[in-house]
């Protein structure tokens, strides 16, 4: 465990503001050699989350449907370090849910007792391809519907 204090940057995101709460263990791998988790390993942490989610909720493996989901853009905000064995919480929710792309706002949550301390906000934009032609086409079905659910008032159609 941490004995870092619960610290929360001005304007940072709370956990209320997320449909679904995704769980994710820091790994041992995670740290750099400046003993902090580096920074591509948060768009792993995103890229987890979203995936694992989408396959719990859809119940099917994602990666045999008739159209993937390729990352077309991605960004992270570092709010906080993060380091080995921080136990984190990745919040999921749609901004944008269109007919051939999903825009996900993400944030990540380090636990501090019964608190979440925010760590980082992200956008991660899924485009779906044909797994051939890797031209866009519409989003499964499956996929739409799981998507739905993460859909913020804010979020456009």
């Amino acid at each position: 465990m941490s004995n870092r204090q619960p610290t929360s940057p001005a304007g940072s995101p709370a956990p209320e503001q997320f449909p679904v709460l995704w769980p994710m263990q820091t790994r041992w791998a995670d740290n750099d050699h400046y003993g902090h988790v580096n920074n591509v390993t948060y768009y792993s942490y995103f890229d987890s989350a979203v995936n694992g989610w989408l396959i719990s909720t859809t119940g099917c493996d994602i990666r045999e449907l008739d159209a993937i989901g390729v990352v077309a853009e991605t960004s992270c905000r570092y709010l906080a370090e993060l380091s080995f064995p921080d136990r984190l919480q990745v919040g999921l929710a749609v901004e944008r849910l269109g007919a051939r792309s999903i825009t996900y706002a993400l944030a990540i949550f380090r636990e501090a007792g019964d608190e979440l301390v925010p760590a980082a906000t992200g956008r991660f934009v899924h485009v779906y391809v044909d797994p051939h032609t890797r031209r866009p086409v519409a989003i499964p079905d499956q996929i739409l519907k799981a998507a739905a659910q993460l859909a913020t008032p804010n979020a456009g159609r």
